[in-house]
């Protein structure tokens, strides 16, 4: 499961109630830590990036006369709300990456391998084998120099 990740977002949500807090430096920790976690183009980054203090507005000052400001800060509430929403979903569903990945892998070697050597390797990665490794080597050994050279280099930019 997530669980460091999702340390990291708990304690993103317990800045929030900090004293001198500072919106733009928590919103950039924030950003790097969703980055890493669901990858540069998400709308939770977006989201994140999206807060801010509507100044010319006459219900931020409503919201800070009288009571606790970070009790009714709208902005609070909502990154709270924003990392909870992703905290939910990291407990119930998992780092989205590993799967993303896998997938990634998946079509690499489809694009760059016989029909019959893909289904070759479905067949040894879903057995119950010990051998594993050692006979998907083999079927990699026989690739030709330009395609494991494809490969490896459509893993690395991708």
């Amino acid at each position: 499961m997530a669980e460091k990740e999702i340390t990291l977002l708990k304690e993103q949500i317990a800045r929030l109630d900090d004293k001198k807090f500072d919106l733009e430096a928590w919103k950039n920790r924030t950003i790097i830590f969703l980055e890493r976690i669901f990858g540069k183009e998400n709308s939770k980054i977006k989201m994140i990036q999206n807060l801010h203090y509507d100044y010319s507005s006459w219900s931020l000052r409503d919201t800070f006369a009288g009571g606790s400001a970070k009790d009714k800060d709208p902005v609070r509430i909502q990154a709270k709300e924003i990392l909870d929403a992703v905290i939910s979903e990291l407990e119930s569903l998992g780092l989205p990456q590993q799967k993303h990945e896998k997938l990634k892998i998946k079509e690499l070697l489809e694009d760059e391998l016989t029909g019959k050597q893909v289904k070759e390797l479905e067949t040894i990665l879903n057995s119950g084998e010990q051998e594993k490794e050692e006979k998907i080597q083999e079927i990699l050994e026989s690739l030709e120099k330009e395609n494991l050279a494809s490969i490896i280099s459509k893993l690395l930019t991708s």
